[in-house]
C-alpha cells in the first residue's frame, strides 16, 4: 500500500491535534513513586499532620490548602519538610515546604490547580526519620453546579 504525501500529512496533523487536546494525568503509579522517593520507602503513618482542603471546589482553579503538623520544633524533634500531592494532575507534585527549629511552627497555606475530582495528599518528614501522611478527596465542580 502506497501512502501518498497528503495522507501522510493528514496522518500527521491528526495524530498532532489529538495530543494536544487529550488529557494527560497522572496515574497512580507515578503518585506511588513520588511518595517513596519523599519518605524514602518508609510507610507512612497517620496522625500528627493535619491537611485542611474543601469538600466541593467549585474552581479547580485556585483551591484553598492548609497543612499543619504537631510538632515542638525544637532542636531534637522537628518537621524537616512537607510535601502536597494531587493524584490527577498531569504532575502529582505539587509543593514542597521546608521547615527548621526556628520556623516555630510548621504549617503552610497554599492554593493549587486541580484537574478535576481528586485526592490531595500531604506528607510530612520528621528530622528522626518518621513519615505522616493525611489524605482528602476534593471534588471539583465544573462552572460551579455543584455537581
Amino acid at each position: 500500500m502506497q501512502v501518498t504525501r497528503r495522507q501522510a500529512l493528514g496522518l500527521s496533523a491528526g495524530a498532532a491535534a489529538f495530543m494536544a487536546f487529550a488529557p494527560a494525568f497522572a496515574d497512580e503509579a507515578a503518585t506511588e513513586k513520588m511518595l517513596k522517593e519523599f519518605t524514602g520507602g518508609k510507610s507512612p503513618g497517620s496522625g500528627k499532620i493535619s491537611l485542611k482542603a474543601p469538600e466541593i471546589a467549585e474552581n479547580g482553579n485556585t483551591v484553598p490548602i492548609t497543612v499543619s503538623v504537631e510538632s515542638d520544633m525544637t532542636e531534637s524533634s522537628y518537621v524537616e519538610s512537607v510535601t502536597l500531592l494531587a493524584d490527577g494532575n498531569p504532575n502529582p507534585g505539587v509543593a514542597t515546604f521546608h521547615f527548621s527549629p526556628m520556623s516555630g511552627e510548621a504549617s503552610a497555606t497554599t492554593r493549587m490547580r486541580l484537574a478535576g475530582t481528586q485526592n490531595v495528599i500531604a506528607v510530612a518528614k520528621m528530622n528522626d526519620g518518621s513519615v505522616f501522611m493525611d489524605k482528602k478527596q476534593v471534588k471539583v465542580t465544573i462552572g460551579g453546579c455543584g455537581g
